[in-house]
């Protein structure tokens, strides 16, 4: 993908919720922000790559028996005094339970966004704005306690299972995940029980 992602800095009161809604209404073409560490992120439309390689890891967790695999709901992390913290719309995810009334309320609450501690593993696909997967993304999974987050860095041609996530301190910005399981593009990437072990070579023939 040739198109990089724009990031603008957030200095405001509003709430990050109505600010991506303000960003989506002034967009032509459809688009899915998302806000990391105070920055909104307006990420590059996925090529097929990218999302036929994102659907074939979706698949393995559902034949693998997962079916709270999932792709395309967006979550909501928030800091300690209730403000928003993250909004985010991975790849892909597996989900600790199906949405309850209480989810569904807060979704509605939120406009559209689910609460974040509902996802048990996370996933992401580099494109272009590989920095961001492998920087703030990482620390926001770390901070919020996602157990589990893979990682496809088609820029580096790795791919990473993070476990073991660490907050040192009071700014989650400093989050970070111990343990870092990491093995060559197209390899099998063995993932903690109860998950399957991941057939990574879908994204051998990815445009990176």
């Amino acid at each position: 993908m040739s198109a990089e992602p724009i990031m603008e800095m957030v200095m405001t009161e509003q709430d990050p919720i109505d600010l991506l809604i303000a960003f989506e209404e002034a967009s032509v073409a459809p688009i899915r922000p998302e806000y990391v560490e105070g920055t909104v992120i307006v990420p590059p439309q996925p090529n097929h790559e990218h999302n036929h390689g994102a659907f074939k890891l979706a698949v393995q967790f559902f034949t693998a028996g997962h079916d709270l695999a999932g792709v395309g709901n967006g979550f909501r992390g928030a800091h300690k005094d209730g403000s928003t913290m993250a909004l985010v719309i991975p790849d892909f995810y597996i989900l600790r339970r199906r949405p309850t009334e209480l989810d569904e309320a807060y979704r509605k609450a939120h406009k559209s966004w689910y609460p974040i501690d509902m996802i048990a593993l996370v996933g992401e696909v580099t494109s272009t704005n590989h920095a961001i997967d492998t920087g703030a993304k990482l620390a926001t999974y770390a901070a919020v306690g996602i157990p589990v987050y893979v990682l496809v860095n088609r820029h580096a041609g790795t791919v990473h299972c993070y476990t073991d996530p660490v907050v040192p301190g009071e700014d989650p910005t400093e989050a970070y995940y111990d343990t870092d399981t990491k093995v060559d593009l197209g390899d099998a990437l063995p993932l903690p029980a109860p998950y399957p072990t991941l057939d990574t070579a879908p994204f051998l023939e990815a445009d990176i």
